[in-house]
């Protein structure tokens, strides 16, 4: 019989996610993630699959409706556009989709947001 989960999975996608916007996909390695979520490897992997199907998870919450009105979630739009999208075809279409729902000068947004990032 399995193992009932000990985490709640929103609490570990928003430490995620944290952790994805600070540090970027590439930046972030698992030990980082098991770091910031508290969780042992075999149960990430177990409730995620794998470093790339938590990011997507974590994309997917992020980018919900009023997604351009809090940055971090636009910290992980750059992530994944920078870091991802020219090779993943799912992150590719959570990140089209949003820009094309978003309704806001997303260059504008994101080129802000990265200008913020120098300071």
């Amino acid at each position: 019989m399995a193992r009932p989960r000990n985490f709640a999975e929103e609490t570990v996608l928003a430490q995620a996610a944290e952790l994805f916007a600070r540090m970027g996909y590439n930046g972030a390695s698992i030990d980082d993630l098991l770091t910031a979520t508290g969780l042992q490897r075999g149960s990430l992997y177990k409730a995620f699959g794998s470093k790339r199907n938590l990011f997507e998870k974590v994309l997917a919450a992020a980018l919900v409706s009023g997604w351009p009105t809090r940055p971090a979630a636009v910290d992980l739009l750059i992530v994944a556009l920078k870091e991802l999208a020219s090779d993943d075809t799912p992150i590719a279409g959570l990140c089209r989709q949003a820009i094309l729902e978003s309704g806001t000068d997303t260059a504008h947004l994101l080129g802000a947001r990265l200008l913020n990032h120098l300071d």
